[in-house]
């Protein structure tokens, strides 16, 4: 079971709303909230700005310096945002970290999220590339789960019900 201390990971395709609540966990749980896309390599972005998918490739030199990060807050806690839409992917995220790495899914349709994503300026993901998303996404059997149809207030709540205190 999660606690306070855990390294908790964001996880959902792009546009459901990571950074933000991201940022009011850390607010709550008094842990850092770290971006994972600020992680990402200067092709990635590159690649990702130009409407190309990221293959898997692409994407392990990333998911292991979310790892470091996530192992260097093993013991004080830290919220990370990373798609994380494939059961590998997380896998390589889990490493070294025992029990002390959470999962929370923010889901949410396909319609809800491309709405979202038109209406976000200034990021490198674009509608465009959420199908591609989707289709890759393998739904976590083993994370908390919360809906994105939510508010941003009721969200945090069901997460931090969620979570032993």
């Amino acid at each position: 079971m999660a606690t306070r201390n855990s390294v908790f990971i964001l996880m959902g395709v792009s546009g459901t709303g990571k950074s933000t609540i991201g940022n009011r966990l850390s607010e709550v749980l008094g842990i850092p909230f770290f971006d994972g896309d600020d992680y990402h390599p200067e092709a990635n972005v590159q690649k990702m700005t130009s409407g190309v998918p990221l293959t898997d490739q692409d994407r392990e030199g990333w998911l292991l310096r979310l790892n470091e990060l996530a192992q260097a807050y093993k013991s004080k806690g830290a919220i990370i945002a990373c798609s994380a839409l494939k059961e590998s992917y997380r896998q390589l995220l889990r490493q070294e970290m025992e029990e002390q790495l959470e999962f929370v899914h923010l889901e949410g349709s396909f319609e809800l999220i491309k709405s979202r994503l038109e209406n976000r300026k200034g990021h490198f993901m674009t509608s465009a590339l959420l199908q591609s998303q989707f289709d890759t996404l393998e739904t976590p059997k083993d994370a908390i789960t919360v809906s994105i149809a939510l508010s941003p207030e009721e969200i945090v709540t069901q997460v931090l019900n969620q979570i032993s205190k």
